[in-house]
Formats: C-alpha cells, structure tokens, sequence
C-alpha cells in the first residue's frame, strides 16, 4: 500500500487557494521539520486543511473560524491537489512585501515568518512557492490520526482514491496562470 503526501495548510489558505485568491505559499517550517528546516521538498502534494495556530488577525481576508485541532476519528475531507510550478527562499524583504498582492496572510505573519530562526532556518528568509492547483472531481475523506498532527509541514496521508488524477480541474485556467506566474517571478 503506497501513499500520498499532504501540505498542511491553515483552512483559510486552503480555502483561498481553491478559489484562485491565492495561488503561492510562504513558509519558514514547523518545530518538527527537522535538523535541515522546511524546505518545498515535494513538487506534487494534496492540501491538507488545518485549524492549528490559526487566527483571524494572522490573515487579511477569509472566514477564519477558532475550531479546536482535529481529534483521531474525525473525517478529513481533501478537495485539492497542489503542483509548485517553482519554489526559491527570499532573503530580501522588498521582494516579500511585493508579493502581497497574491496572498492572504498579514504583512505581520510573513514579517514573523521571515525573521524567525531555528531549525536550521536563517532570519531574514522565507520560502516562496508558486502552486498550480486543482480540484478533485470528488472530496477525498479519511479518518484524522494522531500522526497527522504537530507543527509539521508535510504529511504522509493514505492511499488516495483510485483515478482521483484524471478527474481534477485546475482552478485557474492556463492563460491565467501562466500571466499570474509571469507577474509574480
């Protein structure tokens, strides 16, 4: 039995990149990330919807509901499908407040995230991806688990439905990703 990895993500985030609001993610890592830190270490990954660490004042948009963690038992329910077209660490903050316009978080969040240091993570960096995302035909649910919690960025989920891939779409079209990519770069 083989399985997928998932990229853990705040719900609100989750939610603005499956309409197409936000289409990059800026991380620093998690405590469990390891020696080396984060790093976008895989190029094709599910969203994985947390409530952990979020609150409303960490984003500018979105419906930021204060829900305790999920508990072993209750159904995750996974929507979309991630590809990073392109990742890079920024160590120039010009070039990170630039990129505000493409996502939600507060210009605080990403100002806390790109001057933390621990875990093999310099201050004054953050990683950038930009992500291709798509739909799943069908919401994909499974039993949450205790090994899917903690301050980790990815996490090996089960086997995912048999030809969940030939039935995504993209939430952005072609053209509109590839002008979104060429603004951003």
């Amino acid at each position: 039995m083989s399985s997928a990895i998932s990229f853990k993500e705040w719900q609100v985030v989750c939610d603005a990149l499956a309409s197409g609001r936000q289409s990059i993610l800026l991380r620093k890592g998690g405590i469990h990330e390891g020696r080396q830190g984060f790093s976008f270490a895989h190029e094709s990954f599910f969203l994985f919807p947390t409530r952990f660490h979020a609150l409303a004042d960490q984003v500018r948009e979105g419906d930021v509901k204060v829900m305790p963690e999920w508990q072993p038992g209750d159904m995750i329910r996974i929507t979309h499908h991630a590809e990073a077209a392109w990742a890079v660490t920024l160590t120039d903050w010009e070039k990170v407040s630039e990129l505000e316009p493409f996502h939600i978080y507060s210009e605080q969040t990403v100002r806390d995230r790109f001057d933390w240091e621990g875990k093999g993570m310099a201050s004054g960096s953050i990683h950038l991806a930009l992500v291709r995302i798509r739909e799943l035909a069908a919401p994909w649910e499974f039993p949450y688990e205790t090994k899917y919690g903690g301050c980790r960025s990815w996490v090996n989920l089960p086997e995912p439905p048999a030809g969940w891939r030939e039935n995504v779409h993209p939430v952005l079209d072609d053209g509109t990703f590839m002008a979104l990519e060429e603004r951003v770069r």
